[in-house]
């Protein structure tokens, strides 16, 4: 028979002892000792069922297939950009990826992507290398314009996008912002300025006390409270903090 030692959402260290006996299972950031699980690095512990993992407070975003970033352009090759990930590691859009419109051979590519311009793009291919291919080629996946870019902790993208998108749903409910939480760490959000404002204190807000319980209903209460509109944390997006583009 087993037992936790410390509870769902603990600040928790490395080496310290989270369950005893085997009735657990070690998940990202714990490992077991004997019959022990134990922390392998600082972060907020996470009990799904049987299974225990850390949250890390802090780290740099590690690209993944199938992530949808916010980027920026860093240069232009002949054959296509070279985008910043907000990683150790650039990103390379390939022309023939960066629209479903034909780019001529030898057009000016800056006429499509220009430097510092940033972008929504989905990462295709990851190597052993960490070579990155990312494509604009999608629903969701376009040049950015106007609005701003703030940086958030990547490990706090799930608890701003919320469950199914239900977090961000209920920002852009009471702002009437478009909001684009991308996995890197880098959100976009555009609306009118003051609205944008109220936006940005809020994705802080949720930052900050990610680990905190009820914090779906203290950012409900937070936003009705600044902006005098209802709005409801049972409406999820399922395109998880995309934001579409017609």
């Amino acid at each position: 028979m087993g037992n936790t030692i410390v509870n769902d959402k603990d600040l928790v260290v490395p080496g310290e002892e989270l369950a005893k006996g085997m009735d657990f299972l070690p998940g990202k950031g714990t490992y077991r000792d004997g019959e022990n699980i134990v922390a392998s690095i600082v972060g907020i512990i996470n009990i799904d069922g049987r299974t225990m993992k850390i949250i890390p407070l802090a780290g740099k975003y590690i690209p993944k297939r199938n992530d949808t970033i916010v980027g920026q352009v860093k240069d232009i090759l002949m054959s296509g950009w070279i985008v910043d990930t907000g990683s150790a590691y650039d990103a390379v859009l390939n022309v023939k990826d960066a629209s479903s419109e034909f780019i001529e051979k030898g057009a000016d590519l800056t006429q499509y992507f220009n430097f510092g311009e940033y972008i929504i793009a989905k990462i295709v291919n990851v190597t052993s290398q960490n070579l990155i291919d990312i494509t604009m080629r999608g629903p969701g996946l376009h040049k950015l314009t106007h609005g701003r870019v703030i940086k958030i902790n990547t490990n706090k993208v799930p608890r701003v996008i919320g469950k199914q998108g239900s977090m961000v749903s209920m920002i852009k409910q009471a702002t009437g912002c478009r909001i684009t939480v991308g996995q890197n760490g880098l959100v976009w959000l555009q609306g009118e300025p003051e609205k944008e404002i109220i936006a940005v204190s809020t994705i802080k807000m949720i930052e900050k006390n990610a680990h905190k319980t009820g914090l779906t209903e203290t950012i409900k209460a937070f936003l009705e409270k600044e902006t005098g509109v209802k709005v409801s944390a049972d409406m999820p997006e399922p395109n998880n903090g995309v934001e579409k583009h017609e």
